[in-house]
């Protein structure tokens, strides 16, 4: 991934009161990450997506859009790598993707855009074996940021689980 910026250490509980003590909190945002035409072109292939609109720039320039956008699954699967920049859990024995509650593309990503992530821990609830951490991963654009009044191009509440270690 082409990042830029630096930025602070991710968050790293290590047990149920420090995911508890997060929860609320927006950690963030991540470096930047660029999107080109040949990494859209190589999540096209490796999902068999080939919507023209992702990978066919002079068809997409006659659009309203002006170009190729990125797929809002491609922006989806930075998700787990963007994060791990904001919140690791390298404290538990292991964590798990267990999916995802609700995804959302409010806007879209022009080909070539950089974009980055927020995340807010909106809750950490103990369940049979282990942690279920619920998170919110909010990315924007560089260009059409939040906070200047722009949309965001991904909001997803995402689901995780965390194991303690044996010994803890």
């Amino acid at each position: 991934m082409t990042t830029s910026h630096i930025h602070a250490e991710p968050a790293r509980p290590r047990n149920h009161a420090e995911l508890t003590e997060l929860r609320g909190r927006e950690l963030g945002p991540t470096a930047w990450h660029a999107l080109p035409q040949d990494r859209v072109n190589a999540f096209a292939d490796v999902t068999e997506d080939h919507q023209w609109i992702h990978v066919d720039p002079e068809r997409a320039a006659t659009t309203d859009l002006g170009g190729t956008i990125a797929h809002g699954l491609l922006t989806l699967s930075l998700g787990p790598a963007l994060s791990s920049e904001l919140l690791r859990f390298d404290g538990f024995a292991h964590g798990l993707n267990y999916g995802y509650d609700k995804v959302r593309f409010p806007a879209p990503v022009p080909v070539g855009s950089r974009v980055r992530m927020r995340v807010e821990i909106l809750s950490a609830d103990e369940v049979p074996g282990g942690i279920q951490v619920t998170t919110k991963q909010t990315m924007e654009r560089e260009g059409d940021e939040i906070a200047c009044g722009g949309k965001p191009v991904m909001v997803a509440v995402s689901l995780s689980r965390v194991v303690a270690h044996a010994d803890d």
